[in-house]
Protein backbone atom coordinates (compact mmCIF):
# COMPACT_ATOMS: atom_id res chain seq x y z
CA UNK A 1 0.00 0.00 0.00
CA UNK A 2 2.85 2.36 0.76
CA UNK A 3 4.22 1.97 -3.26
CA UNK A 4 0.16 2.54 -4.43
CA UNK A 5 0.12 5.76 -2.07
CA UNK A 6 3.69 6.95 -3.00
CA UNK A 7 4.38 5.74 -6.70
CA UNK A 8 0.56 5.05 -8.10
CA UNK A 9 2.03 1.54 -8.61
CA UNK A 10 -0.19 -0.71 -10.53
CA UNK A 11 1.55 -3.69 -9.82
CA UNK A 12 1.54 -3.40 -5.89
CA UNK A 13 -2.33 -2.41 -6.00
CA UNK A 14 -2.77 -5.89 -8.19
CA UNK A 15 -1.21 -7.32 -5.65
CA UNK A 16 -3.90 -5.67 -3.00
CA UNK A 17 -6.60 -6.88 -5.03
CA UNK A 18 -5.60 -10.50 -5.29
CA UNK A 19 -4.61 -11.16 -1.73
CA UNK A 20 -8.36 -8.92 -0.35
CA UNK A 21 -10.77 -9.67 -2.93
CA UNK A 22 -11.81 -13.33 -1.72
CA UNK A 23 -12.46 -11.97 2.42
CA UNK A 24 -14.18 -8.72 1.28
CA UNK A 25 -16.21 -10.69 -1.27
CA UNK A 26 -17.40 -12.29 1.81
CA UNK A 27 -18.01 -9.84 3.87
CA UNK A 28 -19.96 -7.81 1.35
CA UNK A 29 -22.31 -10.67 0.54
CA UNK A 30 -22.96 -11.97 3.49
CA UNK A 31 -23.84 -8.40 5.12
CA UNK A 32 -26.29 -7.82 1.86
CA UNK A 33 -27.49 -11.21 1.31
CA UNK A 34 -26.63 -10.95 -2.62
CA UNK A 35 -23.74 -11.86 -4.71
CA UNK A 36 -23.75 -9.52 -7.35
CA UNK A 37 -24.67 -6.95 -5.15
CA UNK A 38 -21.66 -7.97 -3.00
CA UNK A 39 -19.13 -8.15 -6.55
CA UNK A 40 -20.60 -4.80 -7.14
CA UNK A 41 -19.30 -3.35 -3.64
CA UNK A 42 -16.05 -5.44 -4.22
CA UNK A 43 -15.61 -3.21 -6.78
CA UNK A 44 -16.65 -0.08 -5.31
CA UNK A 45 -14.75 -0.87 -2.59
CA UNK A 46 -10.95 -1.65 -4.04
CA UNK A 47 -12.23 1.75 -6.52
CA UNK A 48 -12.08 3.82 -3.36
CA UNK A 49 -9.36 2.42 -1.83
CA UNK A 50 -7.32 3.71 -4.61
CA UNK A 51 -8.70 7.18 -4.83
CA UNK A 52 -8.08 7.58 -1.42
CA UNK A 53 -4.98 5.91 -1.53
CA UNK A 54 -3.10 9.18 -0.43
CA UNK A 55 -5.09 9.55 2.66
CA UNK A 56 -3.52 6.33 3.89
CA UNK A 57 -1.01 6.59 6.85
CA UNK A 58 1.30 3.54 7.32
CA UNK A 59 0.97 3.94 11.16
CA UNK A 60 -2.41 2.20 11.05
CA UNK A 61 -2.58 -1.71 9.59
CA UNK A 62 -3.90 -1.91 6.09
CA UNK A 63 -6.80 -3.82 6.64
CA UNK A 64 -8.16 -1.69 9.45
CA UNK A 65 -8.31 0.88 6.49
CA UNK A 66 -9.40 -1.47 3.57
CA UNK A 67 -12.03 -3.13 6.12
CA UNK A 68 -13.70 0.33 7.10
CA UNK A 69 -14.20 1.10 3.33
CA UNK A 70 -15.90 -2.03 2.55
CA UNK A 71 -18.23 -2.05 5.79
CA UNK A 72 -18.90 1.89 5.23
CA UNK A 73 -20.00 0.86 1.55
CA UNK A 74 -22.37 -2.23 2.72
CA UNK A 75 -23.82 -0.12 5.18
CA UNK A 76 -24.58 3.13 2.61
CA UNK A 77 -25.96 0.00 0.24
CA UNK A 78 -28.23 -1.37 2.83
CA UNK A 79 -29.71 1.63 3.51
CA UNK A 80 -30.91 1.89 -0.20
CA UNK A 81 -32.24 -1.58 -0.17
CA UNK A 82 -33.93 -0.58 3.02
CA UNK A 83 -35.80 2.50 1.51
CA UNK A 84 -36.59 0.70 -1.43
CA UNK A 85 -37.58 -2.72 0.35
CA UNK A 86 -35.61 -4.57 -2.08
CA UNK A 87 -33.57 -6.71 0.58
CA UNK A 88 -33.56 -10.56 -0.65
CA UNK A 89 -31.54 -13.65 -0.32
CA UNK A 90 -30.73 -15.97 -3.32
CA UNK A 91 -31.80 -18.88 -3.61
CA UNK A 92 -29.47 -20.67 -5.51
CA UNK A 93 -26.88 -22.61 -3.48
CA UNK A 94 -24.21 -22.45 -5.98
CA UNK A 95 -24.02 -18.37 -5.78
CA UNK A 96 -24.12 -18.29 -2.21
CA UNK A 97 -22.25 -16.74 0.09
CA UNK A 98 -20.42 -20.29 1.03
CA UNK A 99 -19.69 -21.28 -2.33
CA UNK A 100 -17.04 -18.53 -2.13
CA UNK A 101 -14.85 -20.39 0.66
CA UNK A 102 -15.68 -24.20 1.61
CA UNK A 103 -13.94 -26.86 0.84
CA UNK A 104 -16.25 -29.29 -0.89
CA UNK A 105 -15.43 -32.99 1.17
CA UNK A 106 -17.97 -34.82 -1.64
CA UNK A 107 -21.19 -35.90 1.14
CA UNK A 108 -23.22 -37.84 0.29
CA UNK A 109 -27.07 -36.57 -1.72
CA UNK A 110 -28.63 -36.55 1.33
CA UNK A 111 -26.21 -35.09 3.58
CA UNK A 112 -26.01 -32.31 0.40
CA UNK A 113 -29.86 -31.28 0.98
CA UNK A 114 -29.60 -31.34 4.56
CA UNK A 115 -26.41 -29.61 4.84
CA UNK A 116 -28.02 -27.09 1.95
CA UNK A 117 -31.22 -26.15 3.78
CA UNK A 118 -29.31 -25.61 7.32
CA UNK A 119 -27.19 -23.21 5.00
CA UNK A 120 -30.19 -21.38 3.89
CA UNK A 121 -31.71 -21.28 7.06
CA UNK A 122 -28.20 -19.82 8.37
CA UNK A 123 -28.30 -17.18 6.02
CA UNK A 124 -31.88 -16.41 6.24
CA UNK A 125 -31.37 -15.78 10.04
CA UNK A 126 -28.00 -13.61 9.34
CA UNK A 127 -30.20 -11.54 7.34
CA UNK A 128 -32.95 -10.81 10.00
CA UNK A 129 -30.03 -9.55 12.55
CA UNK A 130 -29.85 -5.25 12.61
CA UNK A 131 -26.96 -4.34 10.64
CA UNK A 132 -24.93 -3.57 13.57
CA UNK A 133 -25.11 -6.75 14.90
CA UNK A 134 -24.50 -8.44 11.49
CA UNK A 135 -21.77 -6.90 10.79
CA UNK A 136 -19.69 -7.64 14.21
CA UNK A 137 -20.84 -11.57 13.96
CA UNK A 138 -19.61 -11.59 10.01
CA UNK A 139 -16.02 -9.94 11.08
CA UNK A 140 -15.78 -11.98 13.93
CA UNK A 141 -16.69 -15.50 12.58
CA UNK A 142 -16.36 -15.42 9.07
CA UNK A 143 -13.31 -13.27 8.88
CA UNK A 144 -11.61 -14.23 11.98
CA UNK A 145 -11.04 -10.57 13.22
CA UNK A 146 -9.94 -9.75 17.40
CA UNK A 147 -12.62 -8.28 19.15
CA UNK A 148 -10.24 -5.49 19.67
CA UNK A 149 -9.56 -4.92 16.12
CA UNK A 150 -13.39 -5.09 15.24
CA UNK A 151 -13.91 -2.20 17.55
CA UNK A 152 -10.90 -0.09 15.58
CA UNK A 153 -13.11 -0.58 12.58
CA UNK A 154 -16.05 0.16 13.74
CA UNK A 155 -15.18 2.79 15.62
CA UNK A 156 -16.63 1.79 19.01
CA UNK A 157 -15.18 0.38 22.31
CA UNK A 158 -13.79 -3.45 22.70
CA UNK A 159 -17.09 -4.22 25.37
CA UNK A 160 -19.43 -2.50 22.97
CA UNK A 161 -18.32 -5.43 20.49
CA UNK A 162 -18.95 -8.10 22.52
CA UNK A 163 -22.37 -7.29 23.92
CA UNK A 164 -23.40 -6.61 20.11
CA UNK A 165 -21.73 -10.43 19.51
CA UNK A 166 -23.57 -11.85 22.53
CA UNK A 167 -26.76 -10.20 21.72
CA UNK A 168 -26.31 -11.17 18.06
CA UNK A 169 -25.61 -14.69 18.90
CA UNK A 170 -29.08 -14.96 21.24
CA UNK A 171 -30.92 -13.38 18.45
CA UNK A 172 -29.24 -16.20 15.42
CA UNK A 173 -30.08 -19.04 17.97
CA UNK A 174 -33.76 -17.77 18.84
CA UNK A 175 -33.68 -17.72 15.19
CA UNK A 176 -32.63 -20.92 14.61
CA UNK A 177 -33.66 -23.38 17.19
CA UNK A 178 -37.71 -23.49 15.28
CA UNK A 179 -36.04 -24.34 12.13
CA UNK A 180 -33.01 -26.56 12.39
CA UNK A 181 -32.42 -28.78 15.89
CA UNK A 182 -28.79 -28.88 15.30
CA UNK A 183 -28.13 -25.43 15.74
CA UNK A 184 -24.12 -24.39 14.96
CA UNK A 185 -22.35 -24.82 18.28
CA UNK A 186 -20.41 -21.56 16.93
CA UNK A 187 -24.00 -19.62 17.10
CA UNK A 188 -24.64 -20.82 20.40
CA UNK A 189 -24.05 -17.76 22.95
CA UNK A 190 -21.65 -18.88 25.91
CA UNK A 191 -20.57 -16.35 27.44
CA UNK A 192 -21.94 -13.19 28.95
CA UNK A 193 -20.87 -9.57 27.65
CA UNK A 194 -18.86 -8.97 30.93
CA UNK A 195 -16.82 -12.00 30.73
CA UNK A 196 -13.21 -12.61 29.38
CA UNK A 197 -14.16 -14.81 26.36
CA UNK A 198 -16.78 -15.18 23.52
CA UNK A 199 -17.62 -18.24 21.33
CA UNK A 200 -14.39 -18.69 18.58
CA UNK A 201 -14.64 -18.57 15.56
CA UNK A 202 -15.51 -21.94 13.29
CA UNK A 203 -13.48 -23.39 11.26
CA UNK A 204 -15.84 -24.15 9.07
CA UNK A 205 -19.62 -23.18 8.35
CA UNK A 206 -22.10 -23.64 5.94
CA UNK A 207 -23.10 -19.91 4.84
Amino acid sequence: MWHVRNDDDPQAFSELVSRWHRPILGLCIRMTGDRHRGEDLVQETFARLFAHRKTYEPTGKFSTFLWRIAVNLCYDELRKINRRGELSLEESEATSPGSIDLESNDPSPDQSLVDNERARAVRDALLQLPESHRVVLVLRHYEGLKLREIGVILGIPEGTVKSRMFDALGQLSQLLNPLISDVPEAFKPDTAPGTNSISRPPERLLI
